[in-house]
């Protein structure tokens, strides 16, 4: 008979582990592990009467449990390159860390894999960026990109890189593990400090997620559990900035503030001012000049690095069949353009019924699924720097409302808007928006690295 639970223990330990490897001829009365593997085998016969038994088992965390004991984990960081296997092991996590997240929206598989540099995308014309894997007992348990941004270098005089990308189990030594490699990676590049998440810079996804986790993110915004925020401030990062999202309903239209109207009215009486969506048949001339108000307006923005012309290019090609122009806003003063306004559809519930796969046929349901979407997210007005005091927005927005409504939209989320933007702050919040959901970027030194 088993000498009491202990021995239960030890033999059940043993069984989840793996069979025991015992000759037939020996009695099953119970084995025990020992440090140095001594077999007991019946209580008739002293353990040496039996030397050819051995047990062959690694212990299960169960086992581990039951014996008292807490086998230490085993960690290993791997660098991704080029090698195909590693690449598909980094972008499959997500979709095994959040499988039974109901509010997670998975990126384009073809999207997620150019931004991480697996295939070819404008950005890294210019920039690097180097993937990380660390596996606890064999096992992924986070990914994380180290990214060197050479205009951001340029344009702010800073050796500063940056982190993306990241995901984790609820492993604070995973994730150390991870960003002291990104670390070790920006410092021999010589960088000196590191800010993130970037996904891979502030013109794409950006930010961690740390309010507003009780619904889905919309349609290039970021999503994440909320203990990454604990992984990453651990790990000595600090808040340098915050962006926020407001939500509004379209009933709220009958409270907005008379102000507004009031300004709207005077920009029209006090210049001459034209409006207008983009015209889908001079598309690229159209997205040129997008660009160029894009670049010119956000010059003072904390953070901005300008889009290069193959960048918006690229990113045109891929909208270019999900805009709706009666969501885009030209607007032109005197015959110039001064600013502009663009808002896409929320796809993010196709995409999530598509598993982010637009092949063989999610592609097709992405692109007919236009009439029954119900949420839009305003990404961006931005007027030069010559007119931004004027609230030349409110036309960008104006312009844009009477489509909105014909299209049956309810929702629009506008983001995101900086910490730093007070007065795009203020008129959102003026025109009764409220803020639901906050993402944070951080900076870290890494002069403690070796």
């Amino acid at each position: 008979m088993l000498n009491g639970f202990n021995d239960f223990a030890i033999l059940l330990s043993c069984y989840l582990a793996g069979p025991l490897r015992l000759p037939a001829s020996v009695p099953w009365y119970f084995a025990q592990i020992s440090s140095n593997l001594i077999a007991k085998i019946s209580p008739e016969k002293p353990a040496h009467a039996f030397p050819e038994v051995r047990v062959s088992c690694t212990l299960h965390p169960i086992s581990n449990r039951l014996l008292g004991t807490k086998m230490p984990a085993q960690y290993v960081v791997e660098t991704v390159g080029k090698n195909r296997k590693l690449q598909r092991e980094f972008v499959q996590l997500a979709w095994d860390l959040y499988r039974n997240d109901p509010n997670w929206v998975p990126p384009l598989l073809m999207n997620i894999r150019e931004l991480v540099n697996f295939s070819k995308h404008p950005f890294y014309d210019r920039n690097e960026c180097e993937n990380f894997l660390v596996r606890r007992n064999g096992q992924i348990a986070g990914r994380l990109t180290a990214l060197v941004n050479r205009g951001h270098i340029e344009r702010f005089n800073e050796q500063r890189g940056f982190f993306g990308f990241f995901e984790c189990l609820d492993d604070p030594e995973a994730a150390r593990l991870l960003f002291e490699a990104a670390g070790n990676y920006l410092k021999s590049r010589g960088m000196t400090d590191v800010r993130g998440p970037a996904n891979p810079s502030l013109n794409y996804e950006v930010g961690l997620l740390v309010r507003g986790f009780d619904s889905p993110p919309t349609f290039m915004m970021t999503y994440n559990p909320p203990y990454y925020e604990k992984l990453i401030t651990d790990c000595g990062f600090e808040k340098v900035q915050d962006m926020f999202a407001y939500e509004g309903h379209v009933s709220m239209l009958a409270t907005l503030d008379p102000k507004l109207a009031f300004v709207i009215n005077e920009l029209k009486r006090r210049f001459n001012v034209v409006v207008r969506p983009i015209n889908p048949k001079k598309f690229s001339e159209e997205v040129n000049l997008f660009l160029e108000i894009y670049n010119r307006s956000l010059v003072n923005t904390w953070g901005f690095v300008p889009l290069s012309s193959a960048e918006v290019a690229h990113q045109a090609k891929g909208l270019k069949h999900l805009l709706h122009p009666e969501l885009t806003t030209i607007i032109e003063v005197d015959g110039k353009p001064i600013g502009a306004g663009l808002g896409l559809l929320d796809y993010n519930p196709v995409i999530k019924q598509i598993n982010g796969r637009l092949f063989p046929f999610g592609f097709v349901r992405l692109l007919t699924c236009k009439g029954r979407l119900k949420r839009c997210r305003l990404m961006s007005t931005n007027i030069i720097p010559e007119f931004q005091k004027w609230g030349f927005g409110l036309l960008a927005l104006e312009r844009m409302l009477e489509d909105i409504l014909r299209l049956g939209i309810e929702y629009g989320e506008f983001s995101w808007v900086l910490e730093s933007n007070h007065l795009s702050r203020a008129s959102l919040e003026r025109g009764g928006l409220v803020s639901n959901k906050t993402y944070r970027m951080y900076d870290r030194s890494l002069s403690d690295l070796g």
